[in-house]
């Protein structure tokens, strides 16, 4: 039994759990120790059920004893965001403003992922209700990077892809609405898949900007990331975008999928503002692909440097629609100091909801508020529907497109103090949720400073599959993935 448990694949260990050479019980107690020893530097977890997580490893070992193992995820610890609801545990969108607040109900990942034995472990830290590109907003304190505890993880999904890369957890669940588990993967070292929008429900998530948010897999591996979505992807009656379409098995198609591609460059993300290590470790991918027989053209997204300002007119104004429960009254934070009930709602909002928040949700309610819904918000939706035509244009020359994560490596905590700073992090990776597509993030080097550097391939809607084998390929014939950080 290896000694580096925390650091194995799922493919790995449930191989090991299924020639009963490991018990999940034993795996779950080496994450913990894990856990115990690193998390006072990194701090991935806002809270951890130890005893609940042991509870739920003693019924998969049962179950194994049984034979009625339920499959590759039975007895694998699994972290969610904490904006990710599961019964009986914290739910607080590290929040003042949720900060007493215990789920009532599963969300219907939640369920899935129970339906296939994972142990449900650790809420995951975030930005407050994940809206952020550093996990700095959270009202519970930053998360570190594992790879430097003193700079970022990138966010909103920060905690997800510390406590994976930290040996925290095996595989977690984050949210993305414009590059939150794409750009925490890069930064943190590990692979991170944004699915199409529809193909795994949002039941059960708390909302920041519901046409653009979807959940999806941190994971070691593409394959691993394959074996989550295949768990969790699938039409929900209960979300009313769910799509309904066939799920493959996403892990056996990437042994038959095996190219070659043909994949598109967009000029557009290879400007300025890039990175020179990261520019110089994203050619390198593109370089094998081509030495593999893919075909690489350029190809344009002329609509892009609109992308910024459209998904902040879109994204603030759903937030400030979705947060407007957040009352004072219901649930969440009550004010204490108010004097009556309308100063109730101001007060409770105004102590519960920190800087970065307040901030969106005034944008927000200033681009729907009378004479200006036309001029911002009802425009920022037509360009929306030109971003997305870029896009399908380009597919009609190419399978997927190739880009890099981020524009830059993971910066010092307390080190972008500029909110236009901070949003100019997502540049690369917004326009794909304003398009409703699916895109990958996947480990292709390190800078001088060894820190993770990630390439971004971006796929056609619904075809995970493809793009799932795509990104196997690369990763495939890399060692990047295999890296972990030295706590």
């Amino acid at each position: 039994m290896s000694s580096d448990l925390h650091f194995c694949t799922i493919t790995d260990l449930s191989a090991q759990l299924a020639a009963k050479e490991l018990s999940a019980t034993d795996l779950m107690s080496a994450v913990i120790a894990r856990t115990r020893a690193v998390e006072p530097r990194v701090h991935a977890f806002n809270s951890c059920d130890e005893a609940n997580a042991l509870t739920q490893a003693a019924a998969s070992d049962a179950r194994r004893d049984d034979g009625q193992s339920l499959g590759p995820l039975d007895g694998i610890p699994i972290a969610l965001k904490d904006v990710i609801a599961v019964t009986g545990q914290p739910l607080t969108a590290s929040s003042k403003m949720l900060e007493d607040f215990v789920s009532p109900y599963d969300a219907t990942v939640t369920t899935k992922l129970k339906n296939a034995g994972a142990v449900l472990w650790g809420r995951a830290n975030c930005d407050e209700f994940a809206m952020g590109s550093s996990t700095e907003n959270s009202a519970f304190g930053p998360t570190g990077n594992p790879w430097d505890v003193t700079r970022v993880p990138g966010g909103s999904s920060g905690g997800s892809a510390a406590a994976l890369a930290a040996g925290e957890a095996i595989a977690a669940l984050g949210s993305d609405t414009g590059g939150s588990i794409r750009q925490p993967a890069a930064l943190c070292g590990v692979v991170g898949l944004k699915p199409t929008y529809g193909l795994v429900s949002r039941y059960g998530l708390i909302a920041y900007a519901s046409s653009l948010d979807q959940i999806g897999p941190f994971a070691r591996t593409v394959e691993d990331a394959a074996i989550v979505l295949g768990a969790i992807a699938g039409h929900d009656e209960r979300d009313s975008t769910s799509f309904k379409t066939d799920i493959p098995n996403y892990r056996a198609e990437l042994a038959t999928r095996r190219g070659p591609w043909k994949l598109g460059i967009p000029k557009e993300y290879f400007a300025e503002g890039l990175d020179p290590e990261i520019g110089a470790a994203v050619e390198k991918a593109i370089a094998f692909y081509k030495s593999q027989g893919c075909e690489i053209r350029e190809v344009s997204l002329p609509h892009t440097q609109y992308c910024l300002d459209t998904y902040y007119i879109i994204a603030t104004a759903e937030a400030s629609s979705n947060l407007a429960r957040y009352d004072g009254i219901r649930y969440g934070h009550r004010s204490k100091n108010a004097k009556d009930v309308v100063d109730l709602y101001f007060q409770s909002r105004a102590e519960g909801f920190g800087a970065e928040v307040k901030r969106r949700l005034i944008l927000g309610t200033y681009v729907l508020s009378s004479g200006y819904y036309d001029a911002y918000y009802l425009r920022a939706q037509k360009v929306r529907t030109l971003i997305r035509r870029d896009f399908l244009n380009a597919y009609r020359e190419v399978d997927a497109l190739i880009t890099p994560t981020s524009p830059i490596p993971a910066f010092k905590i307390g080190e972008k103090s500029d909110p236009l700073a901070m949003y100019l992090c997502d540049i690369y990776t917004i326009g794909v949720n304003l398009a409703g597509l699916p895109a990958i993030s996947v480990p292709c080097g390190f800078t001088k400073s060894n820190l993770p550097i990630g390439v971004q391939l971006i796929g056609q809607p619904f075809q995970e599959a493809n793009l799932l084998a795509i990104a196997h390929a690369y990763e495939r014939a890399h060692e990047w993935s295999a890296k972990t950080p030295n706590l």
